[in-house]
């Protein structure tokens, strides 16, 4: 697991230019925004039925330049602007899916989706099962998401909860480069819906990432490439006393609240969950079986949430294994708030510290 070596905030970065090029080789500090933007490339080089459309993803390259390049390389109509009408956006690219195509849509920020959500739950989510499975939706809903960018409300809500509790949509959330590039390219190739994640405020962090080898090992099926991490968590870093859970932007957090926490003598293991649907019980299971305490972390408000399901599954899968009650730590219950205050909404890794100190840690 790559860690990250480098941050920088602007949006006007080409990804194109922050991996080298669009088809890099070698290890190389790579940002999360050009991962992303090489397994669209990647993608649309393998297949000719993969398209991608949004709002401002063709000339523009995207808000956060995600697909930049990729209506240069491809043509317009591979790559091109939608109005702003993110049902439309919707409604089109189920029809595309259904005839053929492989659609990529972006939604461009995560609250801008809400007026595509009749589409998603009750056309996209149930198209297989309405037809017991003769018509499949091979496509990717991109929603960049969460907040730590500055942003206000409604550009920077984390909203993985109303899709994960929708039967049939999967939901992916990279955490790495690594990932990001991998879990893409496993999404577009999916027979079935995905709404992919994509961590707002990791765009531009860098890891020494080879992503030509990872694109050849991925379409060579090689096991070692990590493809096949649908529903697969990972242990991101060893512990014997604590299980730190989390998902896209708060697993860098975690591991930093873990080093922390070592330094103070609490060996914490920290678990990527990777894809929130399908679900990994199994990873679960075994960490928390393994330290005995789990705190999940994650930047949704509490109340009805991922992190509440989670909570809920370790009680009834590890019940007895359990030394303390399992705690979370997440947003607060309030709309996002302003950029001023976003630092104290969001999951810290004070905040995680002084949570593992209420943990029961007398036997």
């Amino acid at each position: 697991m790559a860690t990250t070596t480098e941050t920088t905030s602007t949006a006007e970065t080409s990804p194109a230019s922050a991996a080298g090029d669009t088809s890099p080789t070698g290890v190389k500090a790579t940002t999360f925004a050009a991962a992303l933007n090489t397994a669209m490339s990647d993608a649309m080089e393998h297949d000719d039925a993969v398209c991608v459309f949004g709002e401002d993803v063709g000339t523009l390259g995207g808000v956060f330049r995600i697909t930049d390049g990729l209506t240069q390389r491809f043509g317009e109509n591979r790559c091109f602007d939608t109005p702003l009408a993110e049902s439309g956006i919707a409604g089109m690219a189920t029809g595309m899916a259904i005839n053929g195509m492989k659609p990529v849509i972006e939604m461009q920020f995560d609250a801008f989706a809400y007026p595509a959500l009749e589409q998603i739950f009750s056309h996209i989510a149930k198209l297989a099962n309405r037809t017991r499975g003769h018509v499949r939706l091979p496509m990717v809903i991109r929603v960049p998401y969460g907040g730590g960018v500055g942003g206000v409300e409604h550009h920077c809500d984390s909203s993985e909860a109303y899709y994960a509790h929708t039967p049939g949509l999967k939901v992916y959330t990279p955490a790495t480069v690594a990932d990001a590039y991998l879990m893409l390219r496993e999404a577009i190739d999916s027979p079935d819906p995905v709404v992919f994640f994509e961590p707002k405020k990791l765009y531009w962090t860098k890891e020494q990432v080879d992503l030509a080898a990872l694109r050849r090992r991925y379409e060579s099926g090689a096991a070692d490439a990590g493809v096949g991490t649908e529903g697969r968590a990972v242990v991101v870093r060893e512990g014997s006393d604590v299980s730190l859970i989390s998902y896209g932007p708060s697993v860098s957090v975690a591991l930093k609240a873990a080093q922390a926490a070592a330094e103070e003598g609490i060996s914490a293991e920290v678990l990527d969950l990777r894809s929130i649907v399908p679900f990994d019980d199994d990873a679960l299971t075994a960490t928390v079986e393994k330290t005995g305490r789990a705190v999940v972390i994650a930047e949704p408000q509490g109340f009805v949430s991922v992190a509440g399901e989670i909570v809920a599954r370790i009680q009834e899968r590890c019940f007895h294994s359990l030394s303390s009650p399992v705690r979370r730590v997440t947003g607060f219950d309030i709309p996002y708030p302003s950029p001023k205050l976003e630092e104290h909404h969001l999951p810290s890794v004070d905040r995680i510290l002084d949570t593992l100190d209420e943990l029961q840690w007398e036997d």
